[in-house]
């Protein structure tokens, strides 16, 4: 029985928690739908052997003690006859089948036992993968919605990064303003110096001079023969 032993495991697997502990369900199902579905396969073409292996045993157990019952049946009626040899035979004959009876019913325990194995691995495994095929959509759309909300999240979280982006930024153009206006100030505190000194020189050629001076420096000037 090398079936049993192969699929011993089947008797105590839960899908469930095969399920709970997956990284991916959504694979983990696919790839549980076809490892049961072949599963299946075997399961069934060695459950149909074993049940038939389990006919056959009982038919011939129901033979034998048929024949029992049958040199039981003859030895009794020997008696009556009043031939007690040919009761002998009967009953001699009874005992060789009582005693392949043993050996029918010991062979018989045995096969019944694995037929009701067989028969519970293959119900088990017809339920799992009901149960897999009732799941499968729910299980991948709640995939497809956790996948849905990772990418938002993610989403999110580069919004969230330009949004510091955004604000370095504004540190920088606050600076470069500030730098502007520097600029500016310096500008217009240049030009006021500038302006000031035409101004004080302008001043100096506006101002119109004394006649009596004026009169007396150009005497001066014939004078020194400066004219």
């Amino acid at each position: 029985m090398g079936i049993i032993s192969r699929f011993k495991d089947i008797m105590s697997a839960n899908i469930n928690a095969l399920l709970d502990k997956a990284e991916d369900p959504e694979k983990m199902i696919d790839q549980t739908m076809r490892n049961l579905t072949k599963d299946l396969g075997k399961v069934k073409e060695e459950t149909a052997a074993v049940m038939a292996d389990e006919q056959r045993c009982k038919r011939e157990l129901d033979e034998c003690n048929k024949e029992i019952a049958k040199m039981q049946s003859y030895a009794e009626k020997a008696l009556l006859a009043g031939n007690e040899d040919d009761a002998m035979k009967f009953l001699s004959q009874k005992n060789q089948l009582t005693a392949k009876q043993t050996s029918l019913q010991q062979t018989y325990d045995v096969a019944s036992a694995n037929a009701v194995k067989m028969r519970q691995m293959h119900d088990k495994l017809v339920n799992d993968i009901n149960q897999l095929n009732a799941r499968r959509d729910a299980i991948k759309a709640k995939m497809k919605v956790a996948k849905t909300q990772d990418r938002l999240n993610k989403l999110n979280s580069s919004i969230t990064d330009s949004s510091s982006s955004f604000s370095a930024f504004e540190r920088m153009e606050a600076k470069a303003n500030s730098m502007l206006d520097k600029s500016n100030a310096m500008s217009e505190l240049n030009i006021s110096i500038e302006e000031s000194g035409v101004d004080s020189l302008a001043a100096k050629y506006d101002s119109v001079p004394d006649v009596s001076v004026q009169d007396e420096l150009e005497a001066l000037k014939s004078q020194m023969g400066l004219k």
